[in-house]
């Protein structure tokens, strides 16, 4: 082999990486214009101090801000509620999306394109508005409320808003979709005739859904929880409205710093808290299920 011939494909090779960088450029840039340049400028906010009588953010730097949310009780239970409601929004939504798309998977075709839209309807609604609805549904002169009422599972009104449970089924209704979407594009790449063949042979359904069909579409399980944590996680309308004033979470503890207490070097300490906590999550979760993904898959 002559040497030119080795050199023509690292030529193209170098060509190859040299117009992906170009096209990976603007993107890049608009990435670190809006997202990256923004979070180092919160993280150096949090490191500086507050004085309470001035209202005004003091030049001195320290690890102070950092000490009093992490050891605080008030500031712990407000990220053990955030960690807590993520994860039951998680579960909530992994449970029903999974299924549901694998339901609506084997439909026919015309019925297929109804429940999908039909299911993905959430995400073309504005998450304030969404969120307002659920309020009138909850309030307790609502829908449901007088629905529990007549079944007489209570005495009198019960009262739905303003509860964590609320929030989580508020949420699980918003970030659903996302689930169903994710396993969705996984279930795109098993063949229907390899389940009809199981089935052939005397499998039962549910060893069909576990053997077959469960351990293909774990990635997009995987991809499907990890955004609804972080999603769930880092939301502030629907807490904010459903939840109210005595229900906090990381979001609403770092709104009401900037804007009420005006001590912005805490509510960025809670922003950059946050943000690590769900990078920590997700980076464990995604490890611990890949390496499943793998051990079912035979690698």
């Amino acid at each position: 082999m002559s040497q030119a011939s080795v050199l023509i494909p690292r030529r193209r090779a170098f060509e190859f990486s040299t117009r992906a960088l170009l096209l990976l450029l603007p993107a890049s840039l608009l990435f670190i214009a809006l997202l990256a340049i923004p979070m180092l400028m919160t993280g150096e906010l949090s490191l500086h101090g507050f004085s309470a009588e001035t209202s005004s953010v003091l030049e001195t730097r320290s690890w102070h801000n950092y000490a009093l949310v992490l050891f605080d009780p008030y500031y712990q239970t407000i990220f053990l509620r955030t960690l807590g409601l993520a994860l039951a929004v998680t579960v909530g939504a992994v449970v029903l999306g999974v299924p549901e798309a694998y339901i609506i998977f084997r439909m026919r075709p015309r019925w297929r394109a109804f429940f999908l839209i039909m299911t993905l309807a959430p995400l073309l609604i504005s998450a304030v508005v969404r969120t307002l609805g659920w309020s009138i549904l909850l309030s307790q002169n609502g829908v449901v409320a007088s629905l529990i009422g007549w079944l007489g599972l209570t005495n009198g009104s019960p009262q739905m808003l303003f509860s964590f449970w609320a929030v989580v089924i508020v949420l699980i209704h918003a970030l659903v979709p996302l689930v169903i979407l994710s396993v969705w594009t996984s279930l795109q790449g098993i063949d229907p005739q390899s389940c009809d063949a199981a089935l052939s042979l005397g499998a039962g359904q549910m060893t069909v859904w576990r053997r077959v069909v469960l351990p293909q579409v774990l990635p997009g399980v995987l991809s499907g929880s990890l955004m609804t944590f972080a999603l769930s996680a880092s939301a502030f309308a629907t807490p904010a409205l459903i939840g109210g004033r005595r229900l906090k979470v990381a979001a609403t503890a770092a709104y009401d710093e900037f804007l009420n207490t005006l001590n912005w070097p805490v509510g960025a300490t809670i922003a950059v808290l946050l943000l690590l906590l769900n990078l920590l999550v997700i980076g464990v979760y995604g490890k611990l299920v890949e390496r499943r993904i793998q051990r079912r898959l035979g690698r």
